[in-house]
């Protein structure tokens, strides 16, 4: 508390202000330098998205599992990288196409996986997926 030094010798009720100040004037410079930070320098005029659902008839997907030891299985029964090439280009000739979902196991090659991606899109099949655990 502090005392007025006048004869009445009662306390002082000024509020001091000067901390007050102090911490608005930081808040103030840190605003001014975050500001212009916040704005895109570039600007850009991004697309909107509209969610419309297509109802296509759809055959059963395809899934391809790819071992870790580069072993692929369609539809759970083995197949060899060289038959694999002549069956996709048989699906892609179907309409409508089935989707083709790559099933890898997290230490698959990376290799591997874009080896068979190239051959589904050399033969002509349009869409392909990725299979993956969701996140907990």
């Amino acid at each position: 508390m502090a005392f007025s030094s006048g004869n009445s010798g009662g306390v002082m009720a000024e509020i001091n202000v000067t901390p007050l100040v102090d911490v608005m004037l930081v808040l103030l410079i840190i605003f001014m330098i975050t500001a212009p930070l916040m704005a895109h320098k570039v600007q850009v005029k991004l697309p909107e998205a509209t969610i419309e659902k297509k109802v296509e008839p759809q055959g059963v997907p395809i899934t391809l599992a790819i071992k870790e030891n580069g072993d692929i299985y369609w539809n759970d029964d083995p197949v060899l990288r060289s038959i694999l090439e002549s069956r996709l280009a048989v699906e892609a000739q179907k309409q409508p196409q089935p989707q083709v979902n790559i099933r890898a196991d997290r230490t698959t090659k990376y290799k591997v996986i874009a080896e068979v991606v190239k051959t589904a899109k050399d033969v002509g099949i349009a869409k392909i997926a990725f299979v993956t655990t969701p996140e907990h």
